[in-house]
């Protein structure tokens, strides 16, 4: 007789006193409130920091006697009401002040598209700051109360863990995701069955699973390829975060793209705002072309209004940052596409073509022709990128043409210490609602400087001990001498936190000029080696798997 075996997981019952637990595991509302992290921290802190602070995770591993015991203690009760409390009053909470001036919710929707969202290391669909800057941008849209939503793939495999070996060689490390293990959920129709869309590729018919993570106010529609219905291939296409080479690149970004609108109108979603983010998902602009030509216009009459209701934002200030694909590629791949838009493949083709350039598909030049809202993200940057792509409008001067800036910004309740969230809290209330609100600001001049500097130095002690963890951890297991080992930690274990440290924390890519430091290296010697002014170069990023020069950067 055979045998038969089942996977089986035992999981606690959580308790009717605590139930609220689900639905805080279920919201990335977590990822900027600290006090639900810290509800979850308090259950079981060895748990929580085994399970990566994700509290879905931690939930169906934390055992039973611990959910049992904190029903019986008044202080955790007493928080976890407190939460709960908060928790409620969040979600029904009008727009923020001044917002409908400008929008309706009734009438307005704007969707964000991006491929990478960075809201917490336990959703791990982001790579770096193209990433954090969007999940910011969702936090911001919450608590302000927009009527805002946003598109994005579900992958697989999110960014690579990397360590660094003895050579100083980066060790790319991948690692898959259960769905499961994250706060999403699969979208409905109406008659519960998995909602589904489809793209076209090549000649192939490329089903789509659509998942929704809520955020606070805000949700995040997610795209899936990895269905039984599509081929092997075809299931490959949302695994891995920018994995693979251009012809993978590509069918991402139409998935993206097309299958972003697509989802929408299945949703039944009609947004008036179309945010651009970085030239990822600017097919999404062919998509709701042909919607107007199937609807009756002619191709020129669809694209303008189309760009008219369009915002691109774009983030590189050298070329090579840029998505730019062959011809032969997008003909393809997307070759079909110039039908259903009545145009011919050459006219196609030239949306994407930059001035001067060869034969080429630059998805940042699709996007400036077929947005009329387009900005950097700095001042500098926005100048920078005016130059750039000044020739789209060679009848006007770079410093006249359309391209502003908006500069980026940081979510604060995400980034800023708690030590300082503490301290606002006793001295400004109400702060949080004055964060663009310059004149309220100069009340930190009440705070005596002892106090601002003290806390200032217990942070940056904080970030020391952090650093000589790690440190220690990479000698340890890339088996330093000790002499090494000692002389490395002397670096990151200063008797007091007088150290200037300066650190570069950005891809390991080779315009970002991570070793720039170096170009004055008797300069560098005499600020490094002066034992009366100590300072310590932290540097943290990762370059690609297939960036070897990024990767020689790190090794160097």
């Amino acid at each position: 007789m055979s045998e038969t075996y089942f996977k089986f997981e035992v999981r606690p019952v959580i308790p009717e006193q605590l139930s609220g637990l689900n639905e805080l595991a279920n919201n990335l509302l977590y990822t900027w409130d600290r006090r639900v992290r810290r509800l979850f921290y308090r259950l079981d802190v060895k748990l929580w920091e085994s399970c990566g602070h994700n509290p879905k995770v931690f939930l169906r591993r934390i055992a039973q006697e611990k959910l049992d015991q904190a029903t019986c203690e008044n202080i955790f009760l007493e928080e976890y009401n407190q939460v709960m409390s908060s928790f409620n009053a969040y979600h029904n909470k009008v727009s923020h002040s001044g917002i409908d001036k400008y929008l309706d919710p009734k009438k307005d929707l704007i969707v964000y598209f991006c491929a990478e969202f960075g809201l917490h290391e336990s959703f791990p669909i982001y790579s770096g700051g193209l990433g954090i800057l969007a999940g910011d941008h969702c936090k911001a849209a919450s608590d302000l109360g927009l009527p805002f939503i946003a598109i994005g793939l579900l992958y697989r495999q999110g960014y690579f863990t990397q360590t660094i070996d003895a050579t100083g060689n980066q060790l790319a490390q991948n690692k898959s995701t259960h769905f499961s293990d994250l706060p999403i959920s699969p979208i409905r129709d109406s008659e519960g069955n998995t909602l589904k869309v489809r793209v076209k590729i090549e000649d192939r018919s490329i089903a789509l699973k659509v998942w929704k993570a809520v955020a606070g106010h805000i949700t995040l529609y997610l795209l899936d390829s990895d269905l039984p219905e599509n081929s092997e291939q075809d299931r490959t296409i949302t695994f891995q975060l920018y994995g693979g080479d251009n012809a993978l690149r590509i069918q991402q970004e139409i998935v993206l793209g097309i299958g972003g609108v697509r989802a929408l109108r299945a949703l039944g979603l009609k947004p008036n705002i179309w945010h651009i983010n970085e030239g990822h998902s600017a097919f999404q602009i062919l998509e709701r072309c042909r919607e107007h030509i199937v609807d009756g216009m002619d191709f020129d009459s669809a694209h303008e209004l189309v760009a008219s209701g369009t915002i691109f934002t774009t983030h590189t200030p050298v070329p090579a940052g840029h998505d730019i694909f062959d011809n032969d590629l997008i003909q393809q791949y997307l070759g079909h596409f110039s039908q259903k838009l009545n145009i011919s493949m050459e006219h196609f083709l030239s949306l994407g073509l930059a001035p001067n350039s060869d034969a080429s598909f630059n998805m940042t030049i699709l996007a400036l022709r077929s947005s009329r809202f387009h900005n950097g993200v700095s001042r500098i940057h926005g100048t920078v990128a005016s130059q750039m792509e000044g020739d789209i409008w060679p009848q006007i001067p770079h410093e006249e043409n359309p391209i502003s800036y908006v500069t980026n910004g940081v979510h604060a309740p995400t980034f800023l210490a708690p030590e300082w969230i503490n301290l606002f809290n006793m001295r400004f209330r109400e702060w949080g609602n004055h964060l663009l609100d310059s004149d309220f600001w100069d009340c930190l001049d009440s705070i005596p400087d002892h106090r601002f500097w003290s806390l200032r130095q217990e942070l940056k002690s904080q970030m020391l001990e952090y650093v000589h963890r790690r440190v220690e951890i990479r000698c340890h297991r890339n088996g330093c001498s000790d002499i090494i080992h000692k002389r490395i930690a002397l670096y990151t274990s200063q008797p007091e936190s007088d150290v200037l440290v300066l650190g570069f924390a950005r891809r390991f890519a080779t315009y970002k000029r991570a070793t720039l430091l170096f170009s004055d290296a008797e300069r560098l010697a005499r600020l490094l080696n002066n034992p009366a002014q100590p300072v310590l170069l932290i540097f943290a990023g990762k370059a690609h798997p297939n960036d070897l020069p990024g990767q020689e950067l790190i090794r160097s």
